[in-house]
Protein backbone atom coordinates (compact mmCIF):
# COMPACT_ATOMS: atom_id res chain seq x y z
CA UNK A 1 0.00 0.00 0.00
CA UNK A 2 1.64 3.67 -0.99
CA UNK A 3 1.48 6.24 1.25
CA UNK A 4 2.45 9.80 -0.61
CA UNK A 5 3.28 12.71 1.72
CA UNK A 6 1.22 16.11 0.87
CA UNK A 7 0.60 19.49 2.54
CA UNK A 8 -2.77 20.51 3.08
CA UNK A 9 -4.20 24.23 3.77
CA UNK A 10 -7.27 25.09 5.60
CA UNK A 11 -9.30 27.26 4.22
CA UNK A 12 -10.32 30.73 5.58
CA UNK A 13 -13.41 30.97 7.12
CA UNK A 14 -15.45 34.04 5.76
CA UNK A 15 -16.77 36.65 7.98
CA UNK A 16 -19.86 35.56 7.97
CA UNK A 17 -19.36 33.24 10.47
CA UNK A 18 -19.80 34.90 13.95
CA UNK A 19 -16.61 35.64 15.97
CA UNK A 20 -16.59 32.76 18.54
CA UNK A 21 -16.76 30.46 15.29
CA UNK A 22 -13.65 31.79 13.81
CA UNK A 23 -10.22 30.38 14.08
CA UNK A 24 -7.18 30.89 12.38
CA UNK A 25 -5.95 29.51 8.87
CA UNK A 26 -3.24 26.82 9.25
CA UNK A 27 -0.92 24.58 7.52
CA UNK A 28 -0.59 21.16 8.31
CA UNK A 29 1.70 18.06 7.01
CA UNK A 30 -0.35 15.23 6.38
CA UNK A 31 -0.59 11.66 5.32
CA UNK A 32 -2.41 10.20 2.74
CA UNK A 33 -3.31 6.23 3.31
CA UNK A 34 -5.50 3.69 0.92
CA UNK A 35 -7.58 2.81 4.27
CA UNK A 36 -8.46 3.13 7.51
CA UNK A 37 -7.00 0.33 9.71
CA UNK A 38 -7.98 0.99 13.03
CA UNK A 39 -9.49 3.22 15.47
CA UNK A 40 -8.26 6.42 16.34
CA UNK A 41 -8.59 7.97 19.68
CA UNK A 42 -8.11 11.09 21.29
CA UNK A 43 -9.50 13.36 23.76
CA UNK A 44 -13.49 14.89 22.69
CA UNK A 45 -12.71 13.77 18.90
CA UNK A 46 -11.82 10.63 17.30
CA UNK A 47 -11.76 9.11 14.05
CA UNK A 48 -13.20 6.06 13.65
CA UNK A 49 -15.14 3.01 11.16
CA UNK A 50 -18.80 3.38 11.35
CA UNK A 51 -21.47 0.81 9.81
CA UNK A 52 -20.37 -0.22 6.26
CA UNK A 53 -16.59 0.86 6.99
CA UNK A 54 -17.75 4.29 6.50
CA UNK A 55 -15.65 7.02 8.48
CA UNK A 56 -17.24 8.67 11.48
CA UNK A 57 -16.21 11.42 13.10
CA UNK A 58 -17.41 10.64 17.32
CA UNK A 59 -17.26 13.87 19.73
CA UNK A 60 -17.79 13.11 22.91
CA UNK A 61 -17.61 15.67 26.03
CA UNK A 62 -18.60 14.47 29.77
CA UNK A 63 -21.29 15.96 31.71
CA UNK A 64 -20.08 19.85 32.74
CA UNK A 65 -16.77 20.69 30.63
CA UNK A 66 -13.39 19.04 29.29
CA UNK A 67 -10.91 21.38 28.19
CA UNK A 68 -8.42 19.90 25.33
CA UNK A 69 -6.24 20.87 22.22
CA UNK A 70 -6.99 19.03 19.27
CA UNK A 71 -4.34 18.85 16.66
CA UNK A 72 -5.09 16.97 13.24
CA UNK A 73 -2.04 14.79 12.54
CA UNK A 74 -2.55 12.31 9.53
CA UNK A 75 -5.24 12.56 6.52
CA UNK A 76 -6.67 9.05 5.12
CA UNK A 77 -8.45 9.17 1.53
CA UNK A 78 -9.08 5.92 0.39
CA UNK A 79 -8.99 5.17 -3.13
CA UNK A 80 -12.13 4.13 -5.70
CA UNK A 81 -14.51 7.14 -7.11
CA UNK A 82 -13.49 10.05 -7.57
CA UNK A 83 -15.66 11.65 -4.29
CA UNK A 84 -14.65 8.92 -2.27
CA UNK A 85 -13.99 9.83 1.53
CA UNK A 86 -10.75 11.59 2.82
CA UNK A 87 -10.91 11.86 7.11
CA UNK A 88 -8.50 12.97 9.65
CA UNK A 89 -7.07 11.17 12.49
CA UNK A 90 -6.69 13.47 15.42
CA UNK A 91 -4.39 13.44 18.30
CA UNK A 92 -5.91 14.54 21.30
CA UNK A 93 -3.82 17.04 23.89
CA UNK A 94 -5.30 16.82 27.22
CA UNK A 95 -5.19 19.73 29.94
CA UNK A 96 -7.87 17.68 31.84
CA UNK A 97 -8.06 14.28 32.04
CA UNK A 98 -11.47 12.65 31.95
CA UNK A 99 -12.62 8.72 31.56
CA UNK A 100 -14.35 8.25 28.25
CA UNK A 101 -17.05 5.35 30.19
CA UNK A 102 -18.14 8.45 32.17
CA UNK A 103 -18.61 10.84 29.32
CA UNK A 104 -22.40 11.64 28.76
CA UNK A 105 -22.99 13.38 25.46
CA UNK A 106 -21.72 12.39 22.14
CA UNK A 107 -22.17 13.11 18.40
CA UNK A 108 -21.80 11.14 15.87
CA UNK A 109 -21.15 12.32 12.03
CA UNK A 110 -20.52 10.47 8.64
CA UNK A 111 -18.63 12.04 6.08
CA UNK A 112 -20.51 10.12 3.69
CA UNK A 113 -23.22 12.79 2.87
CA UNK A 114 -22.01 15.25 6.30
CA UNK A 115 -24.92 13.23 8.34
CA UNK A 116 -25.18 13.56 12.23
CA UNK A 117 -26.59 10.18 12.83
CA UNK A 118 -26.29 10.14 16.40
CA UNK A 119 -26.82 13.13 19.06
CA UNK A 120 -27.11 11.47 22.95
CA UNK A 121 -27.56 13.20 26.26
CA UNK A 122 -26.52 10.99 29.70
CA UNK A 123 -26.35 7.94 26.70
CA UNK A 124 -29.89 8.43 25.09
CA UNK A 125 -29.85 9.02 21.59
CA UNK A 126 -32.50 12.21 20.73
CA UNK A 127 -32.03 11.39 16.73
CA UNK A 128 -33.41 8.34 14.88
CA UNK A 129 -31.87 6.66 11.98
CA UNK A 130 -34.19 4.09 10.43
CA UNK A 131 -33.95 -0.30 10.12
CA UNK A 132 -33.84 0.38 6.74
CA UNK A 133 -31.03 3.08 6.33
CA UNK A 134 -28.19 1.54 4.07
CA UNK A 135 -24.70 2.74 4.80
CA UNK A 136 -22.65 1.67 1.18
CA UNK A 137 -21.49 4.87 0.47
CA UNK A 138 -23.71 4.88 -2.64
CA UNK A 139 -27.45 5.89 -1.35
CA UNK A 140 -27.80 8.70 1.12
CA UNK A 141 -28.05 7.49 5.18
CA UNK A 142 -31.72 7.56 6.03
CA UNK A 143 -32.14 9.13 9.44
CA UNK A 144 -30.07 11.73 11.42
CA UNK A 145 -29.31 14.84 10.46
CA UNK A 146 -29.30 14.51 6.05
CA UNK A 147 -28.40 17.26 4.01
CA UNK A 148 -31.14 18.39 1.31
CA UNK A 149 -28.85 20.64 -1.23
CA UNK A 150 -29.05 22.66 -3.87
CA UNK A 151 -32.40 21.60 -3.73
CA UNK A 152 -35.13 20.90 -1.21
CA UNK A 153 -37.41 17.66 -2.62
CA UNK A 154 -38.14 17.01 -6.08
CA UNK A 155 -37.43 19.13 -8.81
CA UNK A 156 -34.78 19.23 -11.69
CA UNK A 157 -32.25 16.78 -9.87
CA UNK A 158 -32.73 14.36 -8.12
CA UNK A 159 -34.24 13.99 -5.09
CA UNK A 160 -33.07 16.32 -2.25
CA UNK A 161 -29.98 17.05 -4.38
CA UNK A 162 -26.33 15.50 -3.92
CA UNK A 163 -25.13 16.43 -0.61
CA UNK A 164 -26.42 13.74 1.19
CA UNK A 165 -25.10 11.36 -1.46
CA UNK A 166 -21.23 13.03 -1.50
CA UNK A 167 -18.30 12.86 1.04
CA UNK A 168 -17.67 15.44 2.73
CA UNK A 169 -13.71 15.91 4.37
CA UNK A 170 -12.48 16.94 7.64
CA UNK A 171 -10.76 20.85 7.75
CA UNK A 172 -10.69 21.35 11.00
CA UNK A 173 -11.21 20.60 14.81
CA UNK A 174 -11.24 22.53 17.81
CA UNK A 175 -12.23 22.86 21.01
CA UNK A 176 -14.66 26.00 22.08
CA UNK A 177 -14.23 26.48 26.20
CA UNK A 178 -13.98 22.78 26.18
CA UNK A 179 -16.85 22.01 23.62
CA UNK A 180 -15.80 19.56 20.76
CA UNK A 181 -15.99 21.40 17.42
CA UNK A 182 -15.71 19.67 13.82
CA UNK A 183 -15.61 21.68 10.54
CA UNK A 184 -16.67 19.60 7.50
CA UNK A 185 -16.62 20.55 4.01
CA UNK A 186 -17.96 19.73 0.42
CA UNK A 187 -17.13 21.27 -3.03
CA UNK A 188 -18.34 20.41 -6.40
CA UNK A 189 -17.14 17.63 -8.47
CA UNK A 190 -18.02 15.78 -11.68
CA UNK A 191 -20.91 13.83 -9.87
CA UNK A 192 -22.17 16.93 -8.71
CA UNK A 193 -21.52 18.83 -12.01
CA UNK A 194 -23.43 16.22 -13.82
CA UNK A 195 -26.24 17.65 -12.40
CA UNK A 196 -26.03 21.14 -11.56
CA UNK A 197 -23.01 22.91 -13.26
CA UNK A 198 -21.64 25.03 -10.40
CA UNK A 199 -18.73 25.48 -8.43
CA UNK A 200 -19.47 25.97 -4.57
CA UNK A 201 -18.13 25.74 -1.55
CA UNK A 202 -20.06 24.01 1.79
CA UNK A 203 -18.83 24.13 5.34
CA UNK A 204 -20.55 22.74 8.18
CA UNK A 205 -19.81 23.21 11.62
CA UNK A 206 -20.68 20.87 14.27
CA UNK A 207 -20.39 21.59 17.90
CA UNK A 208 -21.32 19.49 21.23
CA UNK A 209 -21.63 21.18 24.12
CA UNK A 210 -22.77 20.00 27.18
CA UNK A 211 -26.98 19.51 26.22
CA UNK A 212 -26.80 20.88 22.75
CA UNK A 213 -25.64 19.95 19.63
CA UNK A 214 -25.50 23.24 17.12
CA UNK A 215 -24.15 23.36 13.69
CA UNK A 216 -23.49 26.12 11.29
CA UNK A 217 -24.29 25.94 7.41
CA UNK A 218 -22.09 28.53 4.84
CA UNK A 219 -22.90 27.99 1.33
CA UNK A 220 -20.26 29.98 -1.17
CA UNK A 221 -20.75 30.88 -4.96
CA UNK A 222 -17.31 29.86 -6.16
CA UNK A 223 -18.40 30.12 -9.23
CA UNK A 224 -17.92 32.95 -12.28
CA UNK A 225 -21.69 33.24 -12.43
CA UNK A 226 -24.92 33.55 -9.99
CA UNK A 227 -26.53 30.38 -8.84
CA UNK A 228 -29.71 29.72 -6.87
CA UNK A 229 -30.73 26.43 -4.67
CA UNK A 230 -32.86 25.40 -2.20
CA UNK A 231 -31.91 23.78 1.36
CA UNK A 232 -32.88 21.76 4.44
CA UNK A 233 -31.41 19.53 7.14
CA UNK A 234 -33.76 16.48 7.28
CA UNK A 235 -33.69 15.94 11.03
CA UNK A 236 -35.22 12.75 12.17
CA UNK A 237 -36.01 12.55 16.17
CA UNK A 238 -36.76 9.35 18.17
CA UNK A 239 -40.23 9.78 19.30
CA UNK A 240 -42.86 8.12 20.34
CA UNK A 241 -45.33 9.33 17.08
CA UNK A 242 -48.40 8.94 18.77
CA UNK A 243 -47.56 11.23 21.62
CA UNK A 244 -44.96 13.49 19.82
CA UNK A 245 -45.70 16.97 19.09
CA UNK A 246 -44.87 20.53 18.29
CA UNK A 247 -45.05 23.82 19.62
CA UNK A 248 -44.47 27.31 17.86
CA UNK A 249 -45.95 26.88 14.60
CA UNK A 250 -49.59 28.56 15.18
CA UNK A 251 -50.33 31.20 12.34
CA UNK A 252 -47.59 29.99 10.08
CA UNK A 253 -48.62 30.12 6.12
CA UNK A 254 -48.53 26.34 5.26
CA UNK A 255 -48.60 23.80 2.12
CA UNK A 256 -50.08 20.48 3.38
CA UNK A 257 -48.87 17.96 0.68
CA UNK A 258 -51.45 15.54 1.94
CA UNK A 259 -53.07 13.86 0.16
CA UNK A 260 -51.25 15.65 -3.47
CA UNK A 261 -47.56 16.05 -2.93
CA UNK A 262 -47.66 18.06 -6.03
CA UNK A 263 -50.45 19.70 -5.24
CA UNK A 264 -49.82 21.10 -1.92
CA UNK A 265 -52.91 22.76 -0.29
CA UNK A 266 -51.93 26.31 1.03
CA UNK A 267 -53.60 27.08 4.48
CA UNK A 268 -52.34 28.54 7.66
CA UNK A 269 -51.60 26.69 11.32
CA UNK A 270 -54.72 26.79 13.72
CA UNK A 271 -53.29 25.21 16.62
CA UNK A 272 -50.89 25.54 19.23
CA UNK A 273 -49.97 22.38 19.35
CA UNK A 274 -49.14 20.29 16.23
CA UNK A 275 -49.18 16.30 16.04
CA UNK A 276 -49.10 13.55 14.08
CA UNK A 277 -52.07 11.91 14.06
CA UNK A 278 -51.50 9.97 10.54
CA UNK A 279 -49.35 10.77 7.48
CA UNK A 280 -48.36 14.11 8.10
CA UNK A 281 -45.78 16.21 5.34
CA UNK A 282 -46.17 19.71 5.83
CA UNK A 283 -44.55 22.91 4.96
CA UNK A 284 -44.72 26.22 6.95
CA UNK A 285 -43.27 29.08 5.86
CA UNK A 286 -41.21 31.79 7.41
CA UNK A 287 -41.79 29.78 10.64
CA UNK A 288 -40.41 31.01 14.03
CA UNK A 289 -36.81 31.38 15.44
CA UNK A 290 -37.53 28.23 17.89
CA UNK A 291 -39.92 25.74 18.08
CA UNK A 292 -40.39 23.26 20.89
CA UNK A 293 -40.75 19.37 20.32
CA UNK A 294 -41.99 16.99 22.73
CA UNK A 295 -40.86 13.66 21.63
CA UNK A 296 -43.45 11.66 23.47
CA UNK A 297 -41.04 10.02 25.14
CA UNK A 298 -40.64 12.33 28.32
CA UNK A 299 -38.06 14.14 26.63
CA UNK A 300 -38.38 18.36 25.37
CA UNK A 301 -35.99 19.45 22.48
CA UNK A 302 -35.32 23.39 21.41
CA UNK A 303 -35.17 23.68 17.66
CA UNK A 304 -33.45 27.04 17.39
CA UNK A 305 -32.86 28.59 13.97
CA UNK A 306 -31.11 31.59 12.53
CA UNK A 307 -31.58 31.74 8.41
CA UNK A 308 -33.56 28.95 7.85
CA UNK A 309 -37.02 30.58 7.86
CA UNK A 310 -39.06 27.63 7.26
CA UNK A 311 -39.70 24.54 8.64
CA UNK A 312 -41.29 21.28 7.61
CA UNK A 313 -42.80 18.16 9.34
CA UNK A 314 -42.80 14.61 8.09
CA UNK A 315 -44.36 10.98 8.97
CA UNK A 316 -44.61 8.65 6.43
CA UNK A 317 -46.83 6.71 8.65
CA UNK A 318 -48.26 3.57 6.65
CA UNK A 319 -45.79 4.02 3.80
CA UNK A 320 -43.21 3.10 6.62
CA UNK A 321 -45.10 0.62 8.59
CA UNK A 322 -41.80 -1.02 10.05
CA UNK A 323 -40.82 2.44 12.13
CA UNK A 324 -43.41 5.00 11.62
CA UNK A 325 -44.39 5.02 15.25
CA UNK A 326 -40.21 5.55 16.17
CA UNK A 327 -39.46 9.22 14.81
CA UNK A 328 -40.87 12.61 13.38
CA UNK A 329 -38.91 14.48 11.49
CA UNK A 330 -39.00 18.04 12.21
CA UNK A 331 -36.82 20.14 9.63
CA UNK A 332 -35.38 23.82 9.29
CA UNK A 333 -35.32 24.57 5.49
CA UNK A 334 -35.33 27.48 3.20
CA UNK A 335 -37.68 26.64 0.64
CA UNK A 336 -37.70 29.58 -1.14
CA UNK A 337 -34.65 29.53 -3.89
CA UNK A 338 -31.47 31.49 -2.06
CA UNK A 339 -29.98 33.39 -4.38
CA UNK A 340 -25.95 34.33 -5.04
CA UNK A 341 -23.35 35.80 -6.99
CA UNK A 342 -20.16 35.19 -7.41
CA UNK A 343 -18.31 35.16 -4.28
CA UNK A 344 -20.99 35.80 -2.06
CA UNK A 345 -21.92 33.68 1.11
CA UNK A 346 -25.03 32.63 3.07
CA UNK A 347 -25.17 31.10 6.16
CA UNK A 348 -27.66 29.24 8.70
CA UNK A 349 -27.26 28.13 12.05
CA UNK A 350 -29.64 25.24 14.01
CA UNK A 351 -29.22 24.63 17.85
CA UNK A 352 -30.75 21.36 19.32
CA UNK A 353 -31.14 21.84 23.24
CA UNK A 354 -32.61 19.28 25.96
CA UNK A 355 -34.55 21.35 27.88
Amino acid sequence: MATVSMSWSLPTINDSFPSHLRRPNRLHSVMTSASLKKEISGVGVRVTEGQGNLPKVVLSSPHGRCAYSLTPIALNCATATQDHACLVVFHGIANTRANRNNWQCEAELYLFGGCVTSWKVANKDLLFVRPDAVFNGQKPISGGAPHCFPQFGPGPIQQHGFARNMNWSVVDSDDMEGNPVVTLELKDGPYSRSMWDFSFQAIYKVILDGKSLSTELVITNTDKIPFSFSTALHTYFRAAVTGASVRGLRGCKTLNKDPDPKNPLVGKEERDVVTFPGFVDCVYLEAPDELLLDNGLGDKISIKNSNWTDAVLWNPYLQMEACYKDFVCVENAKIEKVQLDPEQSWTATQLLSLV
